[in-house]
């Protein structure tokens, strides 16, 4: 998806930063709606379709965690969190309420128009042929939402094992590198490259132990030596 085709949403407490980042975004080719909170926020996702939304967490009434969440249950548009909390654990909150990536504020303009374009290019172009969805063995997983079923029970995955899976499914059978997992994940930047590998090993080692069988002997999730981790379906 070409960024100029981007449609976005903005939902933010602060009409001077909402003003500002429609106009930097506008210039930039966007598309831009406005939000004030999340009661608006979810008026106009009731009616419109957006291909990504930029989320203030500190937000009276509805912070932005509990709407990544209440939205996660419904849509799948790419969520960036934006922030004056920028500490590991408000990180991981996001993350695992379901947002794609987390910038702390202050930020650099030319920054957040990186990061949506690295979502954006991550979005799997229309008329792209993926199934709606995929046999894992006993499980099944839709590809559209991100659920991952056994019979008629849904399994519950955390914010990060659903972007990983997201990320993995996009890319079935070709192998997937650390670094992309990593980029997907927003654990990139100043953190130390190995931490960010064994962080993404672990989850990995995690989401194994809910789709494989055998998770020492992995089927569908599988190690690439050398580059990273690629899925399987039958």
């Amino acid at each position: 998806m070409n960024s100029p085709d981007a449609h976005i949403l903005i939902v933010d407490d602060d009409e001077r930063i909402r003003a500002l980042l429609g106009r930097f975004l506008r210039k930039n080719a966007f598309m831009v709606t406005m939000a004030r909170d999340a009661a608006q926020a979810r008026r106009l996702l009731s009616g419109l379709e957006f291909d990504l939304i930029v989320l203030d967490v500190m937000m009276p009434g509805e912070d932005g965690f509990a709407l990544t969440r209440a939205l996660r249950q419904k849509i799948q548009t790419p969520i960036l969190l934006l922030t004056a909390r920028g500490d590991i654990e408000d990180r991981i909150t996001g993350l695992e309420s379901g947002a794609d990536d987390y910038l702390p504020k202050p930020f650099e303009p030319r920054e957040l128009l990186l990061r949506i374009e690295a979502i954006l290019r991550r979005i799997p172009a229309a008329g792209t042929a993926q199934p709606k969805f995929l046999s894992l063995g006993q499980l099944r997983y839709d590809t559209e939402k991100g659920e991952l079923w056994q019979g008629d029970s849904i399994m519950r995955l955390t914010g990060t094992e659903q972007a990983l899976l997201r990320k993995l499914a996009a890319s079935l059978g070709e192998p997937v590198s650390r670094a992309e997992l990593i980029e997907d994940l927003g654990r990139g930047g100043s953190e130390d490259g190995d931490n960010s590998e064994r962080a993404i090993d672990v989850q990995i080692t995690r989401l194994r132990r809910k789709i494989e069988a055998d998770p020492k002997e992995p089927r569908f999730l599988q190690t690439v030596r050398g580059t990273g981790y690629m899925l399987m379906a039958d």
